[in-house]
């Protein structure tokens, strides 16, 4: 303790204890950051497989979400611990690269950070178990790259419905633990359709801003679509205005359909009758110039993302200019992408050049009672863009089936980026297991332990699946490595959905079931996540605040 004065002069003393409630230290450190990182863990490994439970998320505000996705529940939860923030930025790394695997991710680094704790029980120190799980990472990614497979896949728009069936199945894998799941078939064509409607087959990436996915509550899961150009949930500005308009030229405009207001503040005396219809002819003058210079362009639909008074729809109806007002901004660039038009900001910036071109604009509606209207903007012309609709029994199904359908997207773009694959079922893991206790056996000294550590905790994955389809963990999980032992076959996962074999277990062949992983999904799951406990073994100190004790 110390003794200080205060201003009178009077003496208090400071007690160091308290001050040292802001530091953690030592073990004592490295074993808080390990349990803050493992309950983040154990929170998301409930919701891992096919067979994985829902969270349900309530904000402050009250809003609900109900999701399974790793990286979804981990930003919507508040956390205040830095290191198990560290854990939703490791999930949210896996969400940005890969886009699949973000609960596995996390569990697999909280098993990783179980596994570590055991050692340094044991006392061994923290930097020699950070290297040795480094190393097993290593030999982990070697071991996938041996046993995944190249699947033919299409290299071109023309390519046949085989090929593209491969895709279809890997899509299938990533929506069987979604809320999709009795859909999974229809929703992973429309994912491959979208994607391979869109690939820049030079580069053989995918531009996810040229699909738009929509949602909109009402009907079910099965009247999803793919539309072949773009969706805004917006109706024509006047009911009378043309529902349809072939070979559309449409002028986008970011300014009003109004009459200009001073900046300043101002105050418009009228004294007389002929003031005040001067003023009106006016007003009427500005409004007939404005839609004068739109049809001169030569434009047969105007898209105004701000919106417009009575006058003004009452004029475009009178010129037979159909319109749709309060666009967002964001909608307002997708479509000047998509059809190639200009966005403009002023009427006299106006010229034929500036207008985009789609095929077809038509408006359609959903319901029977409400009569909810969108439009439709098929066949842009200048790049192929296409809009996902969702449609769902309330909200929550909708928002999930988007996140549902954005993962399943994720993959196929992987797979059109790097077409080799490894099986599914916790059936790598299992192999990589195998491969690193293997390399353990020829390791003198201390690393041999994190590295048969690191095995351990692969096999948590697998453990996993099996734990939340209702069946005994260590028996599928023993069964499925014993089987991958005798029949030399790197395939054989836990089959959760599968009748149980004769002995009682339900290890199967994944390349039979067609239950495909991407392989850079998995690699990027390994070395993210032996990269981030690598990180928290290294901290023996947190300062909080600033605060020195």
């Amino acid at each position: 303790m110390s003794m200080v004065y205060d201003e009178y002069g009077r003496p208090f003393i400071i007690l160091k204890e308290q001050q040292a409630k802001s530091r953690v230290k030592g073990a004592e450190a490295t074993k808080s950051n390990s349990l803050a990182a493992r309950s983040i863990s154990r929170l998301l490994r409930t919701s891992l497989g096919p067979r994985g439970l829902d969270k349900m998320l309530v904000s402050p505000d009250g809003d609900v979400t109900v999701t399974n996705d790793g990286a979804t529940i981990l930003q919507q939860m508040q956390i205040d611990h830095p290191v198990a923030n560290l854990m939703v930025e490791l999930s949210q790394s896996q969400d940005d690269e890969i886009g699949d695997g973000t609960t596995g991710v996390v569990v697999l680094a909280g098993a990783l950070l179980e596994q570590a704790e055991a050692l340094m029980k044991k006392g061994i120190h923290p930097i020699r178990i950070a290297e040795g799980l480094e190393k097993a990472a290593a030999i982990a990614s070697d071991a996938l790259d041996k046993i995944a497979e190249t699947i033919d896949i299409p290299t071109s728009p023309t390519d046949g419905e085989e090929k593209q069936e491969v895709l279809i199945s890997t899509a299938m894998t990533t929506l069987s633990s979604k809320i999709l799941t009795s859909q999974k078939r229809k929703m992973a064509e429309i994912a491959v359709r979208a994607v391979l409607k869109v690939v820049d087959w030079e580069r053989r990436d995918v531009n996810f801003e040229h699909i738009r996915v929509e949602g909109k509550t009402g009907g079910s899961l099965q009247d999803t679509e793919l539309v072949d150009g773009i969706v805004i949930d917006k109706e024509m500005s006047h009911p009378q205005m043309a529902k349809e308009i072939k070979d559309a030229k449409i002028c986008i405009l970011t300014c009003p359909f109004e009459p200009p207001k001073p900046k300043t503040k101002h105050k418009l005396d009228i004294t007389s009758p002929e003031a005040y219809q001067a003023l009106y002819e006016q007003e009427q003058e500005y409004f007939r110039d404005m839609v004068k210079k739109v049809k001169d362009s030569g434009a047969n639909l105007v898209i105004c993302q701000w919106g417009f008074d009575d006058e003004a729809n009452h004029l475009l109806l009178q010129n037979k200019l159909p319109a749709v007002r309060w666009v967002g901004g964001v909608e307002i660039e997708h479509i000047a992408m998509a059809t190639g038009g200009r966005i403009v900001a002023r009427f006299e910036d106006l010229s034929p050049d500036k207008l985009g071109k789609a095929g077809r604009v038509h408006e359609i509606s959903y319901g029977m009672t409400k009569g909810e209207r969108m439009i439709v903007l098929e066949h842009p012309a200048t790049t192929t863009a296409v809009t996902i609709l969702v449609r769902g029994g309330n909200s929550m199904i909708v928002e999930e089936a988007k996140r549902s359908l954005h993962d399943a997207m994720c993959v196929v773009r992987n797979l059109i980026r790097d077409n080799r694959v490894v099986y599914g079922g916790g059936s790598a893991e299992i192999a990589c297991a195998l491969a690193v206790n293997k390399h353990a056996d020829t390791v003198a000294g201390v690393d041999q332990y994190a590295i048969r550590a690191f095995a351990s905790a692969l096999d948590d994955i697998p453990m996993a699946l099996a734990e939340n389809s209702g069946h005994s963990p260590i028996e599928e999980v023993a069964a499925a490595k014993s089987r991958q032992v005798k029949e030399n076959n790197p395939f054989i996962g836990v089959g959760v959905d599968q009748e149980a074999n004769p002995d009682g277990h339900h290890s199967v062949d994944m390349r039979k079931l067609g239950v495909f992983e991407t392989l850079i999904g998995k690699q990027q799951q390994v070395q993210l996540a032996a990269q981030v406990v690598k990180m928290i073994l290294k901290i023996d100190d947190v300062i909080t605040g600033g605060q020195y004790a």
